[in-house]
């Protein structure tokens, strides 16, 4: 029997409702977040996109996840987590290959990155909103 094999850089995963895990297609930039939002709307909180990104810059944004946790993975290199959190506080975190944090819900996070990084994100992604990120942020 024949097995698909996809590679979750390129092509992202959704995890959803009943257990399913759905092949997304090609992933092509920001506004392909978009048309996600809508294949995926029926599994609302409990849906799960899954995805690895590589950087070799920092962000120039702040995300924020309202209905979920989101697990960030580094892969490689090494990836230094700047978390808002919900109750004023802020955190900093460095991770390296294998290491992991967590996004709580209505966390606002950004990320700094020297050199470059893969990391593997398992976001609850349903209602993320976006900001700019200052200059002096980075």
């Amino acid at each position: 029997m024949a097995r698909d094999v996809y590679d979750l850089e390129t092509c992202p995963l959704h995890l959803g409702l009943g257990a399913q895990a759905l092949v997304q297609p090609p992933f092509t930039g920001m506004e392909w977040y978009e048309s996600y939002a809508a294949r995926t709307a029926k599994d609302g909180a409990e849906g799960r996109l899954v995805t690895i990104h590589r950087f070799s810059e920092s962000w120039d944004s702040w995300e924020m996840h309202p209905l979920g946790d989101e697990v960030v993975l580094c892969l490689s290199g090494a990836i230094t987590l700047h978390q808002e959190n919900a109750d004023g506080s802020t955190s900093v975190v460095t991770l390296g290959p294998h290491e992991y944090a967590v996004n709580p819900p209505g966390t606002w996070h950004t990320a700094d990155v020297a050199g470059e990084a893969a990391v593997l994100f398992i976001t609850a992604g349903a209602g993320t909103e976006h900001r700019p990120r200052k200059a002096a942020e980075a």
